[in-house]
């Protein structure tokens, strides 16, 4: 065992070659000092999560908060003008932080590459390790790799790179790996501290700093918490307050009616907010599940067009320019076709209109999950924001009612046996990769994260519980739903997916109609732990 020679502290995971230069007792201490003044605070914000679910099954709406309408009307304030490398951010590419992939990011034309530790990346703890080294060498521009058969990967000669942006887990990840006084390290407290310790003054010398993306919030306390933490991160390394800068990812119901408030809370280190569509579209089924009016259709049929989505991106630009921050766009998930060429020619302009869309509602920038995609996104930004940004769009004639956040209804969207099947597929062939440890995944010409297989099983378990009805006349019941799992398990090749087995188990689990678990990672986690150490007491 690894050790960690800082009091209190307990890495359980293997430790070899560079990531010693990680791991070290300075770093640790920090990170320890952090998780010890903060993590009772987010455990709490996890209870109220808890809490607030119960009151809204027990019949509660979500509404703007009364509390907090001094601060939505207060028309006057506003939060940091953008930090160096932020300014234009019309396309960011997003993925995992696999040393190759962060290479291809930095190099893709994109204006900010996001290194994704969360959605993107199965927390292995070799992924999460490995991943703050090639952090490391990203932000000192010495970054490169050789794959077996010798092809080599180097940061452009022209210096033309995307700014680094990083995203931490969310609140509700844990780091099994490492212990503090005895209990498990918060993932975000840990993916935050290592790097911001390690690079934090590196990229304010490159000419950025220390960016984050912050995932799943549901609370404006929850920001509170990151302001807090970001405080007292850059006195403990004598950095001035306002350096670091975080980007807001609004990808849950609850945060949608407190957009305001997460940037103010956050205004001396805001750097805007983000649709996170797919976690979104989660974040609604999961919110309802218990609730019949809220049942959504085929993934498919839920486009940017259904009311909720609409109300929720007009709603997030007015907010983001009134306050002076950036309106980022959602991801692009399409991936080159390689051998239809019509397939790919289809799929190119869906992903040109998504961002004609975008950037003609207001947004500033957008995402994209392959390089290939990078050109077609400046393209459309390029032709229709000639300026760094569209701070100056103010969209003073939107108005959204809580009703408009919360109509579900999609025109002629239908649940379908395809869409019944198509969820369980990615969910199973997801899943089989994240617990072999890949968290991005090419499948169906899309690339998949978390948060799309999220929506999968959150739409499986929504279905069977409500007993909802297929087009074709089928009740979907959990023996429905059962056989139709056994027929697509089948159709995977056990020798590719070798922990297929796993994964048809967790995916069943949440199909009957009864259990659900809160996040597929948290349900998944332990299983790569006990492999990756055979101890299933970590």
């Amino acid at each position: 065992m690894f050790q960690s020679k800082v009091p209190g502290v307990q890495v359980l995971g293997k430790v070899v070659g560079k990531q010693t230069e990680i791991l070290t007792p300075e770093a640790l201490t920090f990170v320890a000092k952090l998780h010890r003044l903060f993590n009772p605070t987010r455990k709490q914000l996890l209870l109220a999560r808890e809490e607030r679910y119960r009151a809204i099954q027990a019949g509660a709406s979500l509404d703007f908060l009364p509390e907090t309408a001094h601060i939505r009307s207060n028309l006057t304030w506003r939060a940091a003008p953008p930090a160096p490398g932020l300014v234009d951010r019309r396309v960011e590419i997003t993925g995992p932080v696999d040393r190759k992939m962060v290479i291809n990011a930095l190099n893709s034309g994109a204006r900010t590459f996001m290194a994704d530790f969360e959605d993107s990346s199965a927390p292995t703890w070799f992924n999460v390790v490995d991943g703050q080294i090639n952090m490391r060498d990203a932000v000192r521009r010495t970054i490169s790799f050789t794959n077996q058969q010798g092809k080599e990967y180097k940061l452009r000669v022209d210096g033309k790179i995307a700014t680094l942006i990083v995203r931490p887990r969310g609140w509700h990840m844990e780091e099994a790996h490492v212990l503090i006084d005895g209990e498990r390290c918060s993932a975000s407290i840990f993916d935050f501290a290592l790097y911001f310790f390690h690079n934090a003054k590196a990229a304010m010398a490159a000419g950025f700093g220390p960016y984050f993306y912050l995932p799943k919030m549901e609370h404006y306390l929850e920001a509170r918490l990151w302001n807090d933490i970001f405080n007292v991160a850059q006195d403990e390394l004598a950095i001035p307050r306002g350096t670091i800068r975080g980007t807001v990812l609004i990808e849950t119901i609850v945060a949608a009616f407190q957009m305001d408030e997460i940037i103010y809370e956050l205004r001396d280190h805001s750097s805007g907010l983000n649709c996170g569509r797919w976690d979104y579209i989660f974040s609604v089924i999961k919110k309802f599940r218990h609730d019949p009016r809220f049942i959504l259709p085929d993934r498919s049929a839920v486009t940017m067009k259904a009311p909720f989505m609409d109300a929720y991106v007009r709603l997030l630009i007015k907010t983001c320019h009134l306050r002076g921050v950036h309106a980022m766009g959602g991801m692009a998930a399409q991936i080159p076709i390689k051998n239809d060429a019509k397939a790919n020619q289809a799929a190119i302009d869906k992903v040109r209109a998504d961002k004609r869309r975008e950037v003609l509602a207001g947004h500033d920038g957008t995402w994209v999950a392959h390089p290939a995609l990078v050109t077609i996104a400046l393209e459309e930004f390029n032709n229709n924001m000639p300026s760094p940004n569209q701070f100056h769009i103010r969209r003073d004639d939107v108005q959204v009612r809580a009703a408009d956040l919360l109509n579900t209804n999609v025109a002629d969207g239908k649940i379908t046996e395809a869409g019944v099947r198509d969820n369980i597929s990615v969910g199973l062939i997801y899943m089989a990769n994240w617990l072999n440890g890949s968290g991005c995944v090419p499948i169906h010409n899309l690339m998949e994260d978390a948060a799309t297989a999220e929506i999968s099983r959150s739409q499986l378990y929504q279905w069977v519980r409500h007993g909802a009805r297929t087009a074709e006349g089928a009740v979907i019941t959990p023996e429905y739903a059962a056989k139709i799992l056994r027929e697509e398990a089948a159709k995977l090749d056990g020798k590719k997916y070798p922990t297929l087995d796993l994964a048809v188990k967790f995916m069943g689990s949440q199909m009957t109609g009864t259990r659900y678990d809160d996040f597929l990672t948290t349900l998944c986690y332990d299983s790569i732990v006990k492999t990756e150490t055979g101890n299933s007491k970590l």
